[in-house]
């Protein structure tokens, strides 16, 4: 199935972010980061209300994983040059939660397959993932995680392999998918493959850079956003189109049904002798043959009473 998000207007959206950046990077660091978060906002809400009428719990376990993944990505936010809102605000702050934010991300992918096939208790994800993140994020501004940025000389080495690491995750992700996707439709699959691929270009990008305003943070931002995009497509709007293509569909095969029907209500000529009935071509057939081709009725023979009386006990 050919993938149908709209190339176009999300290239123009890109573009559009890149000018930005070159007037105000916080600015787009900002829009970047709203519209990841809102995705993932997104995500959380329609996998949740849609937890009863589902095959699988693949969507719910991914939907609980991306509430508290663009939690971490929101104080990241908050945390970035610029934004003033923590006391002693640094890059490294700032790098210490996207990178926690991405190992989330990458093992949640890795994992979410497993509930392709197996269900998930809500309330335990719910609470596993708080934990998680509480616990993140109190080390992080408790100084107790690595530092990943250091002014003046870049990305630490632990930042440069966790982005490494995260790559190798998403790698397995990626081939985790693979083994289940006859669980998913098509299209859907195609999309999350695309976007951990994506992910994967974006982490990688960010292995380069030495200021958080740099072109590789621009280039990795850009991924992320894309990225964010085809998870947004696979997962809601696909979700909300698919139950009406299934309508639409059941509405066709009902019509066709109905016209078929309508045939056999029409006025049929008939023989008044042999009972043969004239088709649409002009030829007469038996009664039997052309009510089985114009419906799923099927003849079984029979006697009625009155014929037996006269043919049979006649005859005895």
């Amino acid at each position: 199935m050919k993938i149908k998000v709209q190339p176009l207007a999300l290239s123009v959206a890109i573009i559009l972010l890149i000018v930005c950046a070159q007037y105000n990077y916080l600015l787009f660091h900002s829009i970047s980061e709203v519209f990841s978060i809102t995705v993932g906002c997104g995500i959380f809400m329609f996998a949740w209300n849609t937890k009863d009428y589902t095959s699988n719990d693949y969507f719910q376990f991914l939907g609980i994983a991306y509430l508290f993944i663009v939690l971490l990505d929101f104080v990241h936010t908050l945390s970035y040059g610029g934004m003033e809102v923590f006391p002693d605000q640094n890059g490294n702050l700032t790098a210490q939660l996207w990178i926690a934010a991405r190992y989330l991300e990458s093992i949640s992918l890795l994992i979410s397959p497993w509930y392709l096939t197996r269900k998930l208790n809500y309330k335990l994800a719910f609470i596993a993932f708080s934990v998680i993140s509480v616990i993140t994020i109190s080390a992080i501004f408790a100084g107790f995680f690595p530092d990943c940025f250091i002014e003046g000389s870049g990305l630490t080495l632990f930042k440069k392999m966790s982005e490494y690491a995260i790559s190798t995750f998403l790698a397995a992700a990626c081939l985790n998918i693979s083994k289940n996707k006859q669980k998913l439709d098509r299209y859907t699959y195609r999309l999350i493959v695309t976007s951990i691929l994506l992910t994967i270009g974006s982490e990688l990008s960010f292995t380069f850079y030495i200021s958080l305003y740099g072109t590789s943070n621009l280039v990795g931002h850009i991924f992320k956003i894309a990225s964010f995009y085809l998870i947004y497509e696979a997962i809601i709007a696909n979700g909300l189109r698919h139950p009406y293509q299934i309508l639409a569909q059941r509405e066709e095969e009902l019509q066709l049904a109905l016209n078929e029907v309508k045939t056999l209500r029409g006025i049929i000529p008939i023989c008044m002798h042999c009972k043969k009935i004239r088709d649409t071509r002009g030829e007469w057939e038996k009664i039997e043959k052309y009510v089985s081709e114009h419906s799923h009725a099927e003849f079984s023979h029979s006697i009625c009473e009155e014929c037996l009386q006269k043919f049979h006990f006649k005859q005895a």
